[in-house]
This record gives structure tokens, sequence and C-alpha cells, in this order.
């Protein structure tokens, strides 16, 4: 093989998918991980080289490396922000860590934005649980008469969106006027 072609090549390679991930920062505004997983998938649909993997993940790495040092990228930003954003569409505290997680946030930066969302919001928890019922038309929404026969069904809509079992009780056997006051405070 020529040696001057790989050259070219690779460099090929590096800005093309430089232009990708500048097109993908500004459509997106994504997490390192997601980057990298978005640009490896380009390489493997788009452009498939002559270069093995490691060299691909490396120039990858390079790419979010430069990134995130012009501070096109931050993980701590894109957290807190994901987890207020995840807190007003009523997810609780238990499923913000784990969309976090999935989304390649580290552990510690998930930490620090739950604990600026626990610091600023008094019971955090149970307002989301207060904005779910309310997206979802359960518990206190539900007219008087079918109540009782959904209990156990809105119980488990609460419990798979990450609500413990004492809060789910609490806001599920509030009345439907003191549900109204509450939501209005939110």
């Amino acid at each position: 093989m020529n040696p001057i072609y790989n050259k070219k090549d690779f460099e090929d390679l590096s800005t093309n998918l430089k232009d990708l991930a500048y097109s993908y920062i500004e459509k997106y505004s994504p997490s390192k991980q997601q980057l990298k997983i978005y640009l490896l998938k380009k390489y493997l649909t788009k452009f498939r080289g002559s270069q093995t993997k490691k060299d691909v993940s490396k120039i990858i790495d390079e790419i979010v490396e430069s990134l995130e040092s012009k501070k096109f990228l931050n993980d701590a930003l894109y957290s807190d922000s994901k987890a207020r954003v995840l807190l007003r569409r009523g997810y609780s505290i238990n499923k913000i860590n784990q969309s976090l997680a999935n989304k390649g946030i580290e552990r510690n930066l998930i930490k620090e934005s739950i604990e600026k969302i626990k610091d600023d919001k008094i019971e955090p928890d149970f307002n989301s649980a207060l904005k779910l019922c309310k997206r979802r038309r359960i518990g206190p929404i539900r007219p008087d008469a079918n109540r009782e026969i959904y209990y156990k069904k809105d119980m488990g809509i609460l419990a798979r969106a990450g609500f413990s079992f004492d809060l789910s009780k609490r806001v599920l056997n509030l009345e439907k006027k003191e549900f109204n006051k509450l939501l209005k405070f939110i």
C-alpha cells in the first residue's frame, strides 16, 4: 500500500468526522458518550475505510477531547440541564439518575446534579409525582367512582416512573381539591 495514500485517507476521515461532530453538537447538544457513539456509527455506515477500529476510536477520542477543551462539550453542564428538564417533565430522582447514567455521564456528575436539584426544590419527587398524575390523568384526577378500581394500576404507573411506594400512596390518597391546590404551587 502507498503510505501517502493512507495518510491522506486518514486526514480525510478525521476532517469528515470533525465536520459531523460539529453539526451534531450544533443540532443536539450531546454528552461526550453520545457524540462518540454517533461518530462511530457514522464511520461504520458512511466511511468504512481501511482503518482499524483502534485507529478510528483514537481519532474519535481526539476529536472529543479537542471539542471539550474548546468548551463545546461539557458533561457537567449537560448533566445539570438534562436533570432539570427531566424533573420538569415529571421524572423521579431515580429515573433521572438512571437516564443520565444511560447517556454515559459519570456518577460523580450525576450525584452533583441531583444534589443541586434537591437543594433548589422542596420534595422534588413529590412535585414530579403530582405532574405525572396530572399528565397521565391518574390518581386524584380520576372520577371518584373509578379511583378505587384503578388504584393498583395507578400505583404501577408511579412505580414504573421510579417513585417509592410511600410517596405513590401519599399522592394517590390526596383529595381532588388539595391536589388542585398543590398543582398551583408547582
